[in-house]
């Protein structure tokens, strides 16, 4: 049976100098956790101005522009970091700084929330445009522009709505999860790092033609624009306190990035509202904080035995 979904739509945000080191192991598109996060900052601003009872349960991304600023000159092997330039010191020389991976973003966000009415929704449009305009930065870069957001109502199933939105969107890729290919290669008796590689790796193989030709064909293992995605933390230590940490009311632990696969894919294959949609998924017995598009706990309890 079809459900119908409150939607919220921020179409084309240009983010600059967005954090583009998504992990440890991985640079490119902004972690899944710094998308969730500013949302849920974007509800906490709202709560704050009277909408109590706003909630947003979920979030789906769509990338229109990832611009990453990394530059690779004739011969180079590998791109190198452009970056920025801190002020001299007092003997006119470069100060010591650490090198930050960034990109220039376009990107649209689709919130699915509960909690207001119909009535509040001009009000609310104009409250969120202030926020963004004023006070707010996504994946640590500034908000330069973004086109008005929109409310929209969507049946889970393939109804006339979601072609619409799906116009909305595109064109674009939107993100989702494929924990399945992970799943897989780790049950074929890789690990987690061999497992990531092989389907991001390209292969190439060559064969004869009638005519004895050689014929050179690049493929990889998956089929789609398959990526490393970084979707959460997994704590390394127990909860307790630490010196001058951020929070003194809130229990501190040390954790690491969670990463596994993605694929960007275009909007107008996407079947249900459903499937590009990601929320947080908190694991306390494993010590596992992370962001799902899988509701499913026994799925979260395969993959994380299959880590240790």
């Amino acid at each position: 049976m079809s459900e119908i979904k409150k939607l919220l739509l921020l179409p084309h945000i240009n983010i600059q100098n967005a954090n583009a080191l998504s992990s440890p192991l991985t640079i490119g598109f902004p972690a899944i956790t710094a998308w969730l996060g500013a949302v849920h900052a974007l509800q906490r601003k709202l709560n704050a101005l009277g909408y109590e009872d706003l909630k947003f349960i979920a979030t789906g991304i769509v990338s229109h522009r990832c611009d990453i600023q990394t530059y690779k000159n004739e011969g180079d092997y590998v791109h190198s970091i452009i970056g920025t330039a801190n002020p001299l010191d007092k003997s006119g020389a470069r100060s010591a700084f650490i090198e930050e991976a960034r990109c220039h973003l376009d990107v649209s966000l689709l919130i699915e929330y509960n909690g207001i009415t119909k009535d509040d929704e001009n009000e609310l449009i104009e409250k969120i445009k202030h926020i963004l305009h004023a006070k707010m930065k996504l994946a640590g870069g500034d908000i330069l522009s973004f086109k008005p957001p929109a409310f929209f109502k969507v049946e889970t199933g393939n109804g006339k709505d979601m072609h619409t939105l799906r116009r909305k969107l595109m064109p674009g890729y939107a993100l989702i999860e494929r924990r399945d290919l992970m799943v897989a290669a780790m049950e074929n008796g890789q690990d987690a790092i061999d497992g990531l590689l092989e389907y991001l790796c390209i292969h190439h193989t060559c064969e004869y033609d009638d005519k004895d030709k050689v014929i050179w064909s690049s493929a990889r293992k998956a089929k789609g624009w398959i990526v490393p995605i970084a979707i959460g933390f997994h704590g390394i230590s127990a909860l307790g306190t630490a010196k001058n940490q951020r929070d003194p009311d809130t229990p501190h632990r040390f954790a690491e990035s969670v990463v596994t696969l993605g694929e960007y894919k275009m909007p107008h294959r996407i079947e249900s509202i459903n499937e590009i949609m990601w929320h947080y998924k908190t694991t306390e017995q494993d010590n596992l904080y992370l962001c799902t598009q899988s509701k499913s706990q026994p799925e979260l309890d395969e993959l994380f035995d299959l880590f240790n």
